[in-house]
């Protein structure tokens, strides 16, 4: 006579999924300066968080990251859906900008991983962008430059991705990303 009940945890990571999505489209969508797109988005699921984690572990072992990786790692790992979000560094060809601190584009050239300051700040503008999407979702998360650096070890993102940062995801009953140890 009724039909069976669809309790929440079944459905958390489609739901979880679906906000990822509205993120990724947010960032996307942000303002940019002059126009001029070098956004890398992607959603990362549980093989990649595990290795995401295992790379910022093994980067503490190594003396490439400081020990609250591990803490960022193991916050993660309680993540079913993690956004990563990556830049290009590519100047944006204005005149006599200098945001960089240097003369100008043409002088910004001659230092490719040296990052432009459009190309930041427009990540900056994308990353508050689908957080808030999370916020407004009600979905528990927190930017980390930590799961960007280890993304970017990775390779995840491409060779293009200069600096990343990465976004978990929880729908749980306690923010996992804060209060941390």
């Amino acid at each position: 006579r009724f039909m069976p009940l669809i309790y929440e945890e079944s459905v958390r990571k489609d739901a979880l999924y679906e906000v990822a999505k509205k993120m990724m489209t947010a960032a996307r969508t942000a303002p940019k300066g002059h126009g001029t797109d070098n956004l890398i988005i992607a959603v990362a699921e549980r093989d990649v968080i595990e290795a995401i984690a295992a790379k910022m572990k093994d980067m503490v072992q190594t003396g490439e990251a400081a020990e609250f990786f591990n803490r960022d790692a193991n916050n993660i790992l309680q993540s079913d859906i993690l956004v990563l979000l990556g830049t290009r560094i590519k100047p944006l060809g204005l005149r006599n900008c200098g945001l960089c601190g240097f003369k100008d584009c043409e002088e910004k050239y001659m230092h490719p991983e040296h990052p432009c300051a459009f190309n930041t700040g427009d990540l900056g503008i994308a990353v508050g962008s689908a957080a808030s999407v999370a916020a407004d979702a009600r979905v528990d998360n927190r930017i980390m430059f930590t799961v960007g650096k280890a993304a970017r070890a990775l390779n995840l993102l491409g060779d293009e991705a200069k600096i990343i940062y990465g976004i978990p995801l929880s729908a749980t009953g306690k923010n996992p990303f804060f209060d941390r140890k």
